[in-house]
């Protein structure tokens, strides 16, 4: 892989939740435009994985707190008339971070960027927005799967 840092991530980023998304839960996941999800009355969910060594950064997941809760049955192989409680999309969304940033660092290992993983981060609230530093550079992917819409933020310091 050739390139900046960035847009590798940025690539392999778009890879990961679409190999996620089909493999792990039977879903397609649609590239889509990064325009900022759309408020929602229970609010959003991010979870975050980071990674460092030759590569450093950290991906961010966004979703509404509805799409969550599908992911989460999907995963679980529950509905929500099974309940669906706010810890069990906690786990979930943490897991799924984890499963896509942890393809992404395995993709980048295996071309020479030597990193490692954090352990995952969930965020809950509302109109939710992460900023880099400095020399980071960042960029945001949108997904969409029928109705329900997603954010990957890829924030990276080259170092």
């Amino acid at each position: 892989m050739s390139g900046a840092l960035i847009d590798i991530v940025e690539n392999l980023t778009r890879q990961s939740v679409e190999n996620v998304f089909t493999q792990m839960l039977g879903m397609t996941m649609l590239s889509d435009g990064g325009e900022p999800l759309a408020a929602e009355p229970c609010g959003q969910i991010v979870g975050s994985v980071g990674f460092a060594g030759q590569a450093n950064g950290i991906v961010y997941l966004y979703s509404g707190f509805g799409f969550a809760k599908v992911v989460t049955g999907q995963m679980l192989g529950i509905s929500e008339a099974d309940g669906i409680e706010d810890e069990m999309v906690k786990d979930a969304i943490g897991e799924l971070s984890n499963m896509v940033v942890g393809n992404i660092k395995s993709r980048l290992c295996d071309t020479g960027w030597e990193c490692t993983l954090t352990i995952p981060s969930i965020l809950r609230g509302e109109q939710i927005a992460i900023s880099g530093t400095g020399t980071s550079k960042k960029k945001i992917l949108g997904f969409r799967n029928q109705v329900h819409r997603m954010l990957a933020h890829v924030v990276i310091k080259e170092v």
